[in-house]
C-alpha cells in the first residue's frame, strides 16, 4: 500500500484552453500528477473557456490547471474564473496557470483568483507539494 492510498484522492482537470496548440508539458505534467496519485483528466487541445468550466465542474475537480502558451491568459483566464464564479466553483477549485506568464501579467491573475503560476523550469516536485497543500478539502 502507498503512502498516496491511505490519502483522499486529489481530482485535477488539466485544460488547454484557446488557440494555443501544443500540449507536451500538458502531458508531461498529467503523467506527473498521475504518477503522484492524483486523478487527472485531460481536456485535449483547443477548449473554450467555458469548455473548460463545464468539464471542471461536471467532473467536480479539486484542482484545475490551465496550460496557456498563446499570450491570451488575460483574456481567456478571466472567463474561467468567472465561469466558475457562476456555477460556484470558484471557492472549492484551486486554479493554477502553467505557461509563459509575464511577471507584469501574474499580480492581475493573481488578483483574478488564481493561487499559484507555473512557468518554464517550475519542477514538478513543487507542483505536486503546492497542490498537496492547497487543495481545497472535499466535501
Amino acid at each position: 500500500m502507498s503512502a498516496e492510498q491511505g490519502q483522499r484522492q486529489i481530482r485535477c482537470l488539466v485544460a488547454k484552453v484557446g488557440l494555443d496548440g501544443h500540449d507536451r508539458g500538458a502531458h508531461v505534467i498529467a503523467r506527473a500528477l498521475r504518477d503522484a496519485g492524483f486523478e487527472v483528466i485531460y481536456s485535449g487541445l483547443h477548449r473554450s473557456p467555458d469548455e473548460v468550466v463545464q468539464a471542471a465542474v461536471q467532473e467536480d475537480v479539486d484542482v484545475l490547471g490551465i496550460s496557456i502558451l498563446s499570450g491570451a491568459h488575460n483574456t481567456l483566464v478571466p472567463k474561467i474564473m468567472d465561469g466558475l464564479e457562476e456555477y460556484g466553483a470558484r471557492e472549492d477549485t484551486l486554479v493554477l496557470v502553467g505557461g509563459i506568464i509575464p511577471d507584469d501579467d501574474k499580480e492581475r491573475l493573481r488578483e483574478e483568483g488564481v493561487a499559484e503560476i507555473f512557468g518554464p523550469g517550475a519542477s514538478m516536485d513543487e507542483m505536486i507539494d503546492y497542490i498537496r497543500e492547497h487543495a481545497p478539502e472535499r466535501r
